[in-house]
């Protein structure tokens, strides 16, 4: 009995341990510098922008770090249904079975008295909206919050399998890695900490063949 309980107490020990770890680190990608793109986390909102034609190839987002295991759910609120534009804003998840795309049109929001619509994802909702897209199966690789189309939105109460996620101190309204080129110079590639990179090339050579978080 007291191995059970023992054990038990060390799973829980460990989900939270897992947890803590989780926050929320604002980024932009914009290689080609064709937009003022922007992500910003204040006062429990996190402000995305982008201000060019959705076929831009550009983005604002934030990376959801911490998170492991499986997952079963997901929920952003937006101050209004009509910030969601072509499936954006949406979670991308990235498992050991793929990349699932989780889009605001995906399911059916819930209004509140304000006009706020909360648009969660479980295999339920998912599934009662006409399963438009597949639930995430497999091992959470990374997870982003994502807005690809021409726009604004306002996103709070974001969760991940029931935890709230906010950026930490040290990213708080801060990009973690870098969406041009021009964020590499003048030392700034010795603020960003993921990746972390070992001089400017580096981190310039990330811009233009690994940044992309879009499609």
């Amino acid at each position: 009995m007291k191995k059970i309980i023992l054990a038990a107490a060390c799973a829980v020990a460990l989900v939270f341990a897992g947890t803590a770890a989780a926050a929320l680190q604002p980024w932009t990608y914009d290689p080609g510098n064709a937009c003022n793109t922007t992500s910003a986390y204040a006062n429990g909102t996190l402000h995305l922008v982008k201000d060019c034609p959705t076929e831009t190839n550009a983005s604002a987002g934030a990376a959801i770090t911490g998170v492991s295991g499986t997952f079963s759910s997901a929920s952003f609120t937006l101050a209004s249904v009509t910030q969601c534009q072509g499936g954006s804003p949406r979670f991308n998840v990235v498992t050991s079975d793929g990349t699932f795309f989780l889009g605001c049109n995906n399911v059916t929001p819930t209004i509140d008295s304000s006009g706020a619509a909360t648009y969660t994802f479980t295999a339920a909702t998912l599934a009662a909206a006409g399963q438009q897209v597949p639930t995430p199966t497999g091992s959470i690789q990374n997870i982003d919050v994502v807005l690809d189309v021409q726009g604004s939105a306002d996103l709070t109460d974001i969760t991940v399998n029931g935890v709230k996620e906010v950026p930490t101190p040290a990213h708080h309204g801060k990009p973690s890695h870098p969406g041009k080129a021009a964020q590499c110079k003048h030392g700034g590639w010795k603020t960003f900490s993921s990746p972390k990179f070992k001089n400017q090339g580096a981190c310039v050579s990330y811009v233009a063949t690994h940044g992309k978080h879009g499609k």
